[in-house]
């Protein structure tokens, strides 16, 4: 009963929850309900929070736009699908990567009244999904400074080493989702031979199983098959597994706010 009880207490299968909390948008998730992956629709992250700060310049933001600037400040990427072309070609938009000490913080979103005629902007098509393990920080400590009139601001830390996987989006594809599972449950899995097996299995396989039925366009996707895809996710999960063993993620992750995340994008 007691087992039955923690169980049902656990907060760890909302442990993005503050990505959502800090736009003003509230998920409701049942207690009951024991998901491997979590996903969402909408609302989208625009109209009262049409724009999006990176290093003082604005852009058209909303969930699309966390998910390409994550995209692009990965270190590393397994593409299954070719990115679709600008309109116009733009400066500014080299890769680079970082150490894990190096946080996003300077993206947030922010309105602006110079800019509302982008709230009447519709949502671009679905187009690709990426995948990434990521950690969710508050602005100055406390989750509450990270919600504000028409505006939040969320630290967001990636981890080199932890490759992001692109697929193709069929229509209706999930706005964003995230898996239940946190890298500290990750760190206690451990890999297969080394730790539990079975649930870094059963991990892995709940990625790819939502993936296979909700996300990727399999009409699209270059570069191999379902077995490439599912091989991504195994050595996705298994960087996150690795983290554990870098003093420097130990000391800048939340690792009961960090899993691995999911962002439709263009």
């Amino acid at each position: 009963m007691f087992s039955a009880v923690v169980d049902y207490l656990k907060v760890e299968k909302g442990w993005f929850a503050p990505y959502l909390f800090a736009s003003a948008r509230r998920p409701d998730i049942p207690r009951s309900m024991k998901p491997d992956v979590i996903f969402c629709q909408g609302p989208f992250l625009h109209g009262e929070l049409p724009f999006f700060w990176i290093d003082g310049c604005s852009c058209v933001t909303g969930d699309y736009r966390v998910g390409e600037t994550l995209l692009a400040e990965s270190t590393s990427r397994i593409e299954f699908c070719e990115a679709p072309m600008p309109d116009t070609p733009s400066e500014g938009n080299e890769e680079h990567g970082f150490s894990i000490s190096r946080t996003l913080n300077r993206i947030h979103s922010h309105s602006s009244d110079d800019v509302k005629q982008v709230t009447s902007m519709a949502a671009p098509p679905p187009r690709r999904v990426v995948v990434v393990l990521v950690g969710l920080k508050p602005h100055r400590k406390l989750w509450a400074t990270s919600k504000r009139p028409g505006e939040s601001v969320i630290k967001y830390v990636l981890c080199d080493g932890c490759p992001a996987i692109v697929v193709p989006a069929k229509t209706g594809a999930p706005l964003v989702a995230w898996d239940g599972t946190t890298v500290e449950e990750l760190w206690e899995y451990g890999l297969p031979g080394e730790g539990d097996g079975v649930k870094f299995g059963m991990v892995v396989a709940g990625i790819f199983e939502f993936l296979d039925m909700f996300v990727v366009d399999w009409g699209r996707v270059v570069g191999g098959g379902r077995e490439a895809v599912e091989d991504a996710v195994k050595v996705l999960v298994a960087a996150a597994v690795k983290t554990k063993e870098s003093g420097e993620v130990r000391k800048e992750v939340d690792e009961g706010r960090c899993g691995i995340a999911m962002w439709r994008i263009s």
